[in-house]
C-alpha cells in the first residue's frame, strides 16, 4: 500500500492548503494529468553530452540535444547511449514542432542502439516514451509495467505509467503512479507537472496552476520549450476558469520565449474567441495549421472560420478535415474526438458520429472520450445511456465548461430538468469556453418556466 507520512497525499489535501515550503509529495491533490494533454516534460539535460557551440544559441533545446548526440556518435559509432540520447532529443523535437516525423527518426535511432546493445534499459525506457508520443497508450502501459518490475525505483517509469493510465482513463492507477514519482524524488519536475494535470482532472484548477507555477520557477531559462509548454498549460488553466486576461498574458509570454509555439497558438486562439476577436483567432489557428498540418488543427481552424462568417472556406476546411481524419482513424494517434463532434454538430450525421465514438470508446475511457461518446449517444436519441456516461466523466471531478454544458443538454433531453439546470449553472459560472451556450440554454429554460 502506498504510504506517505501515514497517509496518501492524493486523498488528503482536498481543501487544506499546506505551507508553501512543504515537499511536493504532500501536494499531489487537494482533490487532485488533450489531446493534451498528454504531458511529456522529461527535462533531461543534454549538457552532460557535450558543450554546445556558440552557434547553438539559435537552436532549440531539442536541436541542441540532437547535435550533441550526433557529435558523440561521430566520435564513437558504437556508443549505444548516444543513440538513446539522439532518440530522446528527436522525441523532444516532435513535441517542440508537433511534427510526428521526428518519432520515426527517433525509432530509427533506437533501432541502432539495440543493434549495438540489445535490450539496454535506457533504450527500452525511451521506447516507452515513443509509444506514448504516438498515442499507443495500451502498449506503452504494458511495456512500462514490464520495465517497472525490473527497476521499481526508476522515477520516469512511474511518469510513463501515469501518462498511459491517464489517457486510457485508469485514474486511480495514474494517481498511484504519480504519488510514487513524488515519494521517490520529492519536487521532481516531471512529477510536479503530472500532479498538476491530475489536479485539473480532479477539479482543483487553482491547485493545478499553483503546481505549474512551481514547475515554471524550477525550470532553467535554457529549457525554452519546457518553459513555453508550462506557460501554455497555465494559460489553458486560466482560460478554463474564466481568467481570460491572465491567460492572454501567460500565452503571450510563452510565444515570446518560444515563437510560433503550437500549444500557445492554440490556446491564445481560444482566448481571442472568448474576446470575440474571431479574425485574430483565425490568424493564429492558420499559423498553427501551416506549421503542423494535423487534422485536429484543421478542425479548429474550420470552426474559427465559421465564427468569422467565412462560410465557404469553413465548409472547404471541414471537408478536408473529414478526409484527413478518416484516413488516420485506424491509428491510435487520430483525431476521432474532433471527427465525432464534426459529425454530431456540423454535418449532422449522428450515425457516423456514433460509429467513430464506439471505435474510440472500445479502448479508452478517459473523461474526454466519455464526453464525446456521450454526445454521440445523445444526438442518436439514446439519452439515458448518454447521461450515464457523461456522469461517469464528471464523477472524476473535472470542471470543464463544455463537458458540463453537454451534461446539461443531455440531462434535459433525458427528462431530468433538475440535473440539467445544475450542470448548466456550473458551466455558466465558470465563464469559460462553453459557458455562453449554457447561459443561453438557462435563459430558455427560465422563459419556459415563466409561461
Amino acid at each position: 500500500m502506498l504510504k506517505t507520512a501515514g497517509f496518501s497525499v492524493v486523498k488528503e489535501l482536498i481543501n487544506h492548503r499546506e505551507p508553501r515550503e512543504i515537499t511536493l509529495q504532500r501536494l499531489t491533490r487537494r482533490k487532485i494529468m488533450k489531446k493534451t494533454a498528454l504531458l511529456f516534460i522529461f527535462l533531461y539535460s543534454f549538457a552532460t553530452l557535450a558543450q554546445v557551440s556558440q552557434n547553438s544559441v539559435k537552436l532549440s533545446p531539442a536541436e541542441q540535444g540532437m547535435a550533441a548526440a550526433r557529435r558523440l556518435i561521430e566520435k564513437n559509432p558504437k556508443n549505444f547511449e548516444a543513440y538513446n540520447a539522439l532518440a530522446l532529443a528527436l522525441s523532444r523535437r516532435a513535441r517542440e514542432t508537433s511534427d510526428v516525423a521526428f518519432y520515426a527518426q527517433a525509432q530509427d535511432a533506437l533501432g541502432k542502439s539495440f543493434e549495438i546493445s540489445p535490450e539496454n534499459f535506457d533504450g527500452e525506457r525511451t521506447a516507452v516514451w515513443l509509444l506514448l508520443g504516438r498515442h499507443e497508450f495500451p502498449a506503452a502501459l504494458e511495456k512500462a509495467k514490464e520495465l517497472n518490475k525490473k527497476a521499481p525505483d526508476d522515477v520516469m517509469l512511474y511518469g510513463f505509467l501515469t501518462d498511459a493510465n491517464v489517457e486510457i482513463g485508469n485514474y486511480d492507477d495514474a494517481e498511484k503512479a504519480a504519488q510514487w514519482m513524488l515519494d521517490l524524488r520529492p519536487g521532481n519536475l516531471p512529477g510536479t507537472t503530472r500532479a498538476a494535470y491530475l489536479r485539473e482532472l480532479f477539479g482543483d484548477i487553482d491547485g493545478s496552476v499553483e503546481l505549474m507555477n512551481m514547475a515554471y520557477q524550477s525550470t532553467p531559462p535554457s529549457e525554452a520549450e519546457d518553459r513555453a509548454w508550462i506557460l501554455s498549460q497555465i494559460g489553458h488553466l486560466q482560460l478554463t476558469s474564466g481568467k481570460n486576461s491572465d491567460a492572454e498574458t501567460s500565452l503571450q509570454q510563452a510565444l515570446a520565449i518560444f515563437p510560433g509555439y503550437h500549444y500557445a497558438l492554440q490556446n491564445l486562439a481560444k482566448v481571442r474567441i472568448e474576446q470575440k476577436r474571431y479574425q485574430d483567432a483565425v490568424n493564429l489557428l492558420q499559423q498553427r495549421y501551416d506549421a503542423a498540418k494535423h487534422a485536429e488543427n484543421l478542425y479548429d481552424l474550420a470552426e474559427a472560420l465559421e465564427l468569422v462568417g467565412r462560410v465557404d472556406e469553413a465548409q472547404k476546411a471541414f471537408a478536408e478535415f473529414e478526409t484527413k481524419s478518416l484516413a488516420e482513424s485506424i491509428l491510435k494517434d487520430n483525431s476521432d474526438r474532433e471527427l465525432i463532434f464534426y459529425y454530431a454538430d456540423h454535418s449532422r450525421q449522428p450515425a457516423k458520429a456514433l460509429e467513430i465514438a464506439n471505435q474510440e470508446f472500445a479502448w479508452r475511457h478517459d473523461v474526454f472520450t466519455l464526453d464525446a461518446y456521450a454526445w454521440a449517444l445523445h444526438v442518436n436519441g439514446r439519452d439515458a445511456e448518454a447521461l450515464k456516461n457523461i456522469q461517469t466523466a464528471l464523477a472524476v471531478g473535472i470542471r470543464d465548461a463544455k463537458i458540463l454544458r453537454h451534461a446539461g443538454e443531455i440531462a434535459l433531453a433525458a427528462g431530468n430538468r433538475a440535473a440539467a439546470e445544475r450542470y448548466l449553472n456550473e458551466s455558466s459560472q465558470l465563464n469559460a469556453p462553453g459557458s455562453k451556450r449554457a447561459r443561453e440554454l438557462l435563459a430558455t429554460l427560465f422563459r419556459i418556466s415563466q409561461n
